[in-house]
């Protein structure tokens, strides 16, 4: 009986917790296809009374949005790419006990994650190297992190037996092609994990474009949205009468539809992911 009263509890607070979780994303899903007044007075909950278009309609006729949203779709696939370039080999790197200087190197790449060289500084050092308006300016100046490093590192000297790289020797195999034969292959966990963190840093990103990118052409889809959100309450505050509810009610259901266009894209993937992100977080973390 008690072991029944427990199954209960656990999975009805699991069941409790999914809701809330789900909820929240379903609820954002059917307001953006639902009448803004039907939101706003409480009338939807978990179905649309009315199934709409017209958020999605005003928002993809911005004529920036689908230049936009292709530049995010390139800054996220290329920078994804650059950074597992840049961070798996540093880590792989740091993971050696041959390597000489390893102490040192690590506390080199630990201090950037207490210790930033500021705004004004970065921004100057970009501006010197000619990446200001510059698609590469989303890619190569933040590419490394330290933490991924940290995790890559993690992974490898926990992962990765050392027997491998001996017998890899005893072959006649190079360091470079032990790299890119045998442990690259034995690594799609860690880099579904730090690919996955990678992507979703830079398809929400919107700072890095404000600061770096004045060029409507070069700018990102989440900068884009903001600007037009901003636009519209502006235009919303200096407006009276009907055409103050007209710009509310268009400002509310290009909110929703905005919310679900630049986050179904990264949603859709991560279930494609979700094996090797799991494997590759516990890995590391349980094994010594």
């Amino acid at each position: 009986m008690k072991e029944r009263i427990f199954d209960v509890i656990i999975y009805g607070s699991s069941i409790l917790l999914i809701l809330l979780i789900v909820y929240p994303l379903w609820f954002v899903i059917i307001a953006s296809f639902s009448d803004p007044a039907d939101v706003a007075n409480g009338n939807v909950w978990f179905w649309p009374n009315e199934w709409k278009l017209d958020g999605y309609k005003a928002l993809f006729q911005q004529s920036l949005i689908w230049r936009s949203y292709l530049n995010t779709i390139l800054y996220t696939m290329v920078g994804t790419v650059f950074a597992l370039i840049v961070n798996i080999p540093a880590g792989y790197a740091l993971s050696r006990s041959d390597l000489y200087g390893k102490k040192y190197l690590s506390i080199f790449y630990v201090i950037p994650m207490f210790v930033s060289g500021g705004l004004i500084p970065i921004y100057l050092t970009v501006k010197q190297v000619g990446l200001l308006n510059n698609f590469w300016v989303m890619v190569i100046p933040f590419a490394v992190s330290s933490y991924n490093i940290i995790v890559a590192r993690t992974f490898f000297g926990n992962s990765i037996p050392e027997g491998l790289w001996e017998a890899a020797q005893i072959d006649g195999c190079s360091t470079f092609r032990y790299f890119l034969s045998i442990v690259i292959p034995l690594s799609k966990a860690i880099l579904a994990v730090i690919g996955l963190w990678t992507a979703v840093g830079i398809w929400n990103s919107w700072f890095n474009a404000l600061i770096y990118l004045t060029d409507e052409n070069l700018q990102p889809l989440q900068l884009i949205l903001r600007r037009l959100l901003i636009t519209n309450q502006t235009l919303q505050s200096q407006a009276t009468g009907s055409l103050a509810s007209e710009l509310r009610a268009t400002a509310d259901m290009m909110k929703y539809a905005a919310i679900v266009v630049s986050t179904a894209p990264i949603m859709m993937l991560y279930p494609f992911l979700q094996k090797y992100f799991n494997q590759g977080v516990m890995i590391g973390a349980i094994k010594e």
